[in-house]
């Protein structure tokens, strides 16, 4: 005799770079058993690999993962982790006050939203002719740079290199160039210039909370900003 179908219940959210509706379920035993063996190795792109996995397999008419922005992903992926393992975290918080007292503070990660910081622009000009448009990074952008050993410098230039779409100015727009022609051009800027390449990095949409955190030794009142997926599942 089978044995009885077990029926999962389907839920909606919001796409945040599209806005698009998208229907999904909650992860299965096996799914998240896949999960806790990637976190487990520390390895950055097979941890990459399995969220992205996990939201195709979760999420109806989702394809291509890895080519979607990190914001959308790490969204996407708390929500299947709040129907799926539960909604409600607890982190310890530090207050800012002191910089010694740590508060647990629970947090409800349906209320966790993607946002972007004001005047955030994807086209950024570093002088009054020459710019550069920018696209955001993919989880398998990020995955790269993970990677134990590699430096500052290797992972600035790597994140700017692959998010790059082109170099414009007043005749001509770029979008073929060596990684040492790009490498050139950056190493020619001037530090208000390059302050302005990084602000794209900056402000770009996050996963973004502000709590607010008691401190019980000095009753002072902390806002924490809490930014990016790690800062919720530390």
């Amino acid at each position: 005799m089978a044995l009885p179908k077990l029926e999962t219940p389907t839920y909606e959210m919001e796409v945040p770079s599209t806005k698009e509706k998208v229907k999904f379920r909650p992860f299965l035993v096996k799914e998240q058993k896949m999960l806790m063996i990637a976190q487990e190795s520390k390895d950055p792109n097979m941890m990459a690999n399995a969220m992205c996995d996990l939201i195709e397999s979760c999420c109806e008419n989702i394809k291509e993962v890895e080519k979607m922005p990190t914001f959308d992903i790490e969204y996407m992926f708390l929500q299947l982790r709040a129907v799926s393992v539960g909604s409600e975290i607890e982190l310890e918080m530090l207050c800012q006050d002191d910089n010694v007292t740590k508060v647990p503070v629970k947090i409800d990660l349906g209320e966790i939203k993607v946002s972007e910081l004001p005047n955030h622009k994807k086209e950024i000009m570093i002088t009054d002719k020459i710019g550069m448009t920018f696209k955001y990074p993919t989880m398998v952008d990020i995955a790269k740079y993970g990677k134990e050993g590699m430096s500052a410098v290797d992972t600035t230039f790597g994140v700017i290199q692959d998010c790059l779409q082109n170099i414009f100015d007043d005749n001509e727009v770029y979008d073929e160039m060596s990684q040492k022609e790009l490498q050139d051009f950056i190493e020619q800027m001037t530090t208000e210039q390059f302050e302005k390449v990084q602000e794209f990095f900056d402000t770009m949409p996050k996963l973004r909370h502000t709590v607010d955190v008691k401190n019980p030794n000095t009753g002072v009142v902390n806002k924490v900003h809490l930014e990016g997926m790690q800062t919720f599942l530390a």
